[in-house]
Protein backbone atom coordinates (compact mmCIF):
# COMPACT_ATOMS: atom_id res chain seq x y z
CA UNK A 1 0.00 0.00 0.00
CA UNK A 2 1.04 3.76 -1.25
CA UNK A 3 1.79 6.25 1.60
CA UNK A 4 0.58 9.66 0.89
CA UNK A 5 4.89 10.98 1.64
CA UNK A 6 5.42 8.18 -1.57
CA UNK A 7 7.09 10.02 -4.27
CA UNK A 8 4.99 8.17 -6.66
CA UNK A 9 1.78 9.23 -5.18
CA UNK A 10 1.42 12.96 -6.11
CA UNK A 11 -1.68 15.21 -5.36
CA UNK A 12 -2.24 18.48 -5.35
CA UNK A 13 -5.36 20.78 -3.19
CA UNK A 14 -6.26 22.38 -6.78
CA UNK A 15 -8.41 20.94 -9.49
CA UNK A 16 -6.65 21.51 -13.01
CA UNK A 17 -9.68 23.63 -13.53
CA UNK A 18 -8.46 25.77 -10.33
CA UNK A 19 -5.08 25.96 -11.99
CA UNK A 20 -5.90 27.56 -14.89
CA UNK A 21 -8.00 29.87 -13.55
CA UNK A 22 -5.35 31.46 -11.83
CA UNK A 23 -3.16 30.93 -14.50
CA UNK A 24 -5.54 33.24 -16.38
CA UNK A 25 -5.64 35.14 -13.77
CA UNK A 26 -1.69 36.41 -13.75
CA UNK A 27 -2.35 36.44 -17.73
CA UNK A 28 -5.21 36.68 -19.56
CA UNK A 29 -3.85 37.11 -22.88
CA UNK A 30 -1.72 33.94 -22.13
CA UNK A 31 -1.28 31.15 -25.14
CA UNK A 32 -3.42 27.75 -24.77
CA UNK A 33 0.56 26.09 -24.86
CA UNK A 34 1.73 28.28 -22.23
CA UNK A 35 -1.85 27.49 -20.19
CA UNK A 36 -1.01 24.04 -20.80
CA UNK A 37 2.62 23.98 -20.02
CA UNK A 38 2.42 25.83 -16.58
CA UNK A 39 -0.45 23.41 -15.21
CA UNK A 40 0.99 20.33 -16.64
CA UNK A 41 -1.37 19.00 -18.67
CA UNK A 42 -1.90 19.05 -22.44
CA UNK A 43 -2.97 21.80 -25.09
CA UNK A 44 -6.33 19.24 -25.61
CA UNK A 45 -7.10 19.24 -21.64
CA UNK A 46 -5.85 23.02 -21.59
CA UNK A 47 -8.68 23.23 -23.94
CA UNK A 48 -11.39 21.16 -22.66
CA UNK A 49 -10.72 22.95 -19.40
CA UNK A 50 -11.16 26.43 -20.83
CA UNK A 51 -14.71 25.50 -22.73
CA UNK A 52 -16.01 24.28 -19.33
CA UNK A 53 -15.11 27.71 -17.76
CA UNK A 54 -16.38 29.35 -20.77
CA UNK A 55 -19.74 26.99 -20.98
CA UNK A 56 -20.12 28.10 -17.28
CA UNK A 57 -19.93 31.54 -17.56
CA UNK A 58 -16.57 31.57 -15.25
CA UNK A 59 -14.42 32.87 -18.36
CA UNK A 60 -15.11 34.56 -21.04
CA UNK A 61 -13.21 34.06 -24.30
CA UNK A 62 -12.45 37.35 -26.85
CA UNK A 63 -10.88 36.81 -29.76
CA UNK A 64 -8.14 39.71 -30.76
CA UNK A 65 -6.80 39.25 -34.29
CA UNK A 66 -5.40 36.09 -34.03
CA UNK A 67 -5.21 35.40 -30.37
CA UNK A 68 -7.70 35.13 -27.62
CA UNK A 69 -7.86 37.13 -24.58
CA UNK A 70 -9.46 35.80 -21.33
CA UNK A 71 -11.42 37.86 -18.72
CA UNK A 72 -13.22 35.79 -15.25
CA UNK A 73 -16.19 36.20 -13.83
CA UNK A 74 -14.95 36.50 -10.16
CA UNK A 75 -18.56 37.02 -8.85
CA UNK A 76 -19.44 33.33 -9.42
CA UNK A 77 -19.27 31.10 -6.53
CA UNK A 78 -17.42 28.34 -6.14
CA UNK A 79 -19.09 24.68 -7.77
CA UNK A 80 -18.08 22.20 -4.77
CA UNK A 81 -20.99 22.26 -2.15
CA UNK A 82 -18.95 22.77 1.00
CA UNK A 83 -17.77 25.99 -0.39
CA UNK A 84 -20.68 27.13 -2.55
CA UNK A 85 -21.16 30.21 -0.90
CA UNK A 86 -17.71 31.43 -1.66
CA UNK A 87 -16.60 33.99 -4.86
CA UNK A 88 -13.82 32.74 -6.92
CA UNK A 89 -12.23 36.00 -6.66
CA UNK A 90 -11.58 35.03 -2.95
CA UNK A 91 -9.42 31.90 -4.40
CA UNK A 92 -7.87 34.51 -7.12
CA UNK A 93 -6.87 37.00 -4.41
CA UNK A 94 -4.39 34.81 -2.79
CA UNK A 95 -2.30 33.73 -5.56
CA UNK A 96 -2.61 37.77 -7.30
Amino acid sequence: MAKASDPGREWTFLSNHGHVLIHLSRDPDARIRDIASSVGITERSAQAILADLEESGYVNISKIGRRNSYSINPRLKFRHPAEVGKPISALLKIFT
